[in-house]
């Protein structure tokens, strides 16, 4: 069904620019001056995005608040590679490491990898460094020395006598594969190189590479781990994830071009939406911050949810002028009533960023921070700049005719498009009882499958990878080859100055230590005991009788003494605990991390203290800890904030409910599709469920706010949701579908958290989407209409009585809402209202 507009009837009700509120008159009746300021702030910020960088930290993912991660920086310098540290095993693809070829190009390799910045050189160790030693026992007593023989050659003597020494040297499943055919250069890393500036992860990504290239050409097979190498390829990554950026803002543009048949407007909206991604990554470095593998999707967020204020800017101005209003009229009327929406809803988008902020990880609260500062400069990019810009340009006369065909009259309501009438069903009692029935069995379901979801990582490796990238062979490669794995937790032993060699103290640590490689996920250990095990059956020709932890403090003062450092400090107040583990995953650290703080509780005392933890595993460990008791702290939060927000807006708690109860729905299912999906919660996905609640409340304020005004001027339900659908609900429709289908595309990414972050995040957009327009009407036919549409009748009828529109309401806006009515030009004569 056409319908023609009488535009020359609205074109002689005459137009007040002193009315509205404060803002819309600074705005509107000084849109030279507005646009002279945006100019100028977009020039000098532009100029500064091209000032940010990405880079990462190590120091950024790690819970400094939590008490393991204290623990672990107050002893920080005392313990031996225990942070940040890369291990590069090198293979003789020939052969075994028994061979001078090979043993050379190791010496080489070993010797630029001493060299590279920001090298921890001290606590370095490969073959040849000559802090890898051998112990052991001769005719002449208990001797010792380099493992690399003195005078090697490389001739077979030499040779055989590195072997003998490699057998004695206990670095068998440590620096030397158990197959003996490779061998690790371990290589600690401090958190800055020689000049003082942090470590510039790309860079460092990009000179490994480059010695793997290079020694991978003279024979040898490089393997590299550690969790600079996967900043760095997840730095890498990053070209992938602009070149999805450029996908999504092609797929949106073609959406929305589809949907308004539309040039100008259409260009307006994507370069409002652009603009504020320009101004965030502009305002980032003003500050002082840089984006980070963590915080790259940002600004498709951004850019993601100002399409969706955009669009609807842009269809309330293209319906108003299809209307028959002027440009600059529709773009009042329009900003009149969408821009408490709308700023709720950015707001609400900014408090689920926010709240983010709680989570003790800084790479974390950046992430919070670049989002929140991206969403704030949507208010005036999308909310202002492109209201005024569309007053100038306005629409296509075809575009604004095709938006109001299918206006919903009184009289004329079945004639509305079939989806139309399909969804509006959902405001009678049979159909609305049917889905809140639906949406119950799904909250249930969901909780039930979300009560298996684990904290932290699932996979072995480095789940931000895929498990067939590079990195996450090389840690294939290193588990299968060496008994000492990358994940290492250790437990420190605090004890007076002087005295960790006791005897009372170090058999505790034996008995921790029993306990601890009887656990399922345990590989091996070392501490100060097991190395006075060993060397008491070595004095005694070998004989496993004498491989015991005797009480001989003369003894374990002898041994403690030629102990390498990295088993205790040089205060001798200091122990270290190291437990390598199969993996990281969510229940081997949680099962490890239980039994030692229990036996913390039974033994600690005031002079010995067991503590939680340093090493990867360890402060993966209390990474976990540190999300699992932020996960129901930010729901809480951004829930919280959502609520308050809304009740501000709509001045009801009914209205509330109707808004979010489909939003916890699908918070449920989108925990259950996680479990499903085999994903932890981590730093990784952490953020996504808040930014899912934030960005999917948008839906519910548009189609809520039309609704509640069309049912506080006497419309019943049904008329009220339609008259919804056709204003807002077609583009909360659109933005739906196009951001699902803009995130989706990220599956394909090479980065496995980015592919995750897309499919939850194409989840949650769909199913916000269908809460706000099935679930919500089916809700406000039990709560909204008895509230409002009995509640306002006679306040309406009095309205009517008195010849006034109802309050909150211009005779303007009327016209422009409801110009579906036949009553159009006996209206449009009358003196316009100069307030809301």
């Amino acid at each position: 069904m056409k319908y023609e507009v009488p535009v020359s009837d609205t074109k002689k009700a005459p137009f007040d620019p002193n009315s509205g509120q404060l803002i819309e008159r600074i705005l509107f009746n000084h849109r030279l001056i507005v646009l002279m300021i945006f100019t100028v702030l977009s020039v000098i910020l532009a100029w500064q995005s091209s000032k940010l960088t990405i880079n990462a930290s190590f120091e950024k993912t790690l819970p400094t608040e939590q008490s393991y991660i204290k623990n672990y920086l107050n002893y920080e310098t005392e313990l031996t590679g225990l942070g940040n540290a890369l291990r590069i095993a090198v293979a003789n693809p020939g052969g075994s490491i028994y061979d001078a070829h090979y043993l050379e190009l190791l010496r080489q390799l070993s010797d630029e990898v001493f060299l590279m910045p920001g090298v921890d050189r001290v606590q370095m160790k490969s073959l040849w460094t000559p802090s890898t030693r051998w112990i052991g026992i001769t005719e002449e007593g208990l001797e010792g020395g380099p493992v690399i023989p003195e005078g090697y050659d490389g001739s077979p003597e030499s040779l055989q006598q590195l072997k003998a020494n490699v057998a004695r040297s206990g670095q068998i499943g440590q620096l030397i594969a158990a197959d003996e055919e490779s061998t690790v250069i371990y290589m600690p890393l401090l958190n800055q190189d020689a000049t003082g500036k942090p470590l510039d992860y790309a860079s460092y990504s990009e000179k490994l590479e480059k010695l793997r290239a290079k020694y991978q050409e003279k024979g040898l097979d490089i393997h590299i781990t550690g969790f600079t190498k996967v900043m760095g390829d997840l730095i890498a990554g990053v070209q992938t994830v602009i070149w999805f950026f450029v996908v999504a803002v092609i797929i949106a543009t073609l959406m929305v071009f589809w949907y308004t048949r539309c040039v100008r407007s259409t260009g307006l909206v994507v370069f409002a939406s652009l603009l504020a991604v320009v101004w965030q990554l502009g305002i980032l470095p003003t500050l002082g911050y840089d984006l980070d593998p963590y915080s790259i999707l940002v600004p498709f967020l951004v850019f993601a949810i100002g399409m969706s204020h955009g669009a609807q800017k842009m269809n309330g101005i293209m319906q108003d002028v299809g209307r028959g209003f002027d440009k600059l009229v529709a773009a009042r009327f329009t900003f009149r009533r969408l821009f408490l929406a709308g700023l709720t809803a950015l707001l609400a988008d900014a408090v689920g960023f926010a709240v983010l902020l709680v989570i003790d990880i800084k790479v974390i609260q950046e992430l919070a921070i670049a989002a929140s500062i991206g969403v704030a400069v949507l208010i005036f990019t999308n909310l202002i700049l492109l209201p005024i810009l569309l007053s100038y340009v306005g629409v296509s006369t075809s575009a604004a005719q095709r938006s109001v065909v299918n206006d919903i009259t009184s009289d004329e309501s079945k004639k509305a498009p079939i989806l139309w009438r399909l969804l509006d069903k959902f405001t009678q009692r049979k159909w609305a009882t049917a889905a809140l029935i639906c949406g119950f069995i799904l909250a249930a379901g969901g909780y039930y499958q979300s009560t298996y979801l684990k904290i932290g990582d699932l996979d072995q490796g480095a789940p931000e990878l895929r498990k067939d990238s590079r990195y996450n062979q090389d840690v294939a490669f290193m588990n299968k080859h060496y008994g000492a794995s990358s994940d290492v937790l250790a437990i420190m032993v605090k004890t007076p100055d002087g005295q960790c060699s006791q005897y009372q103290t170090l058999n505790k640590i034996d008995a921790l230590e029993w306990q601890l490689r009887q656990l399922p996920g345990v590989e091996s250990t070392n501490s100060l005991p097991l190395l006075s095990r060993r060397v008491l059956a070595g004095l005694n020709e070998g004989n496993p009788k004498w491989y015991e932890f005797l009480e001989n403090q003369r003894m374990l003062n002898y041994i403690t003494a030629g102990a390498p450092r990295g088993l205790y400090n040089n205060s001798c107040n200091l122990l270290t605990i190291y437990t390598y583990l199969e993996d990281h995953k969510a229940d081997t650290l949680s099962r490890i991390v239980s039994h030692v703080e229990q036996f913390a509780a039974q033994n600690n005392t005031d002079d010995v203290q067991f503590l939680l933890a340093a090493g990867s595993a360890g402060i993966q460990a209390a990474t976990n800890i540190t999300v699992k008791e932020a996960w129901y702290n930010m729901l809480f939060l951004v829930y919280g904030a959502v609520i308050i927000l809304s009740f501000i807006t709509f001045r009801s708690w009914r209205a509330v409910v109707v808004a979010v109860l489909p939003l916890m729905l699908t918070s449920v299912l989108a925990e259950a599709l996680m479990v499903q999906l085999e994903m932890g919660v981590k730093v990784a996905t952490l953020p996504v469920i808040a930014l899912g609640v934030g960005i999917g409340i948008d839906y519910a304020l548009y189609i809520l706010s039309i609704t509640l005004m069309e049912l506080r001027r006497g419309s019943s339900l049904s008329k009220a949701y339609l008259r919804a659908l056709n204003f807002t609900g077609k583009v909360v429709m659109l933005t739906g579908i196009t951001l699902s289908i803009g995130v989706i595309t990220w599956v394909l990414s090479p980065i496995k958290f980015q592919a995750d972050m897309g499919l939850l995040l194409a989840f949650m957009f769909l199913w916000n989407m269908l809460g706000a327009l099935i679930l919500l009407p089916a809700l406000a036919h039990f709560l909204l209409k008895p509230s409002y549409a009995n509640a306002n009748q006679q306040e309406v009828s009095e309205a009517r009585d008195q010849d006034v529109t109802p309050p909150q309401t211009t005779k303007a806006e009327s016209i422009a809402d409801a110009s579906s009515e036949k009553t159009l030009s006996d209206t449009s004569n009358r003196p316009l209202s100069t307030s809301l």
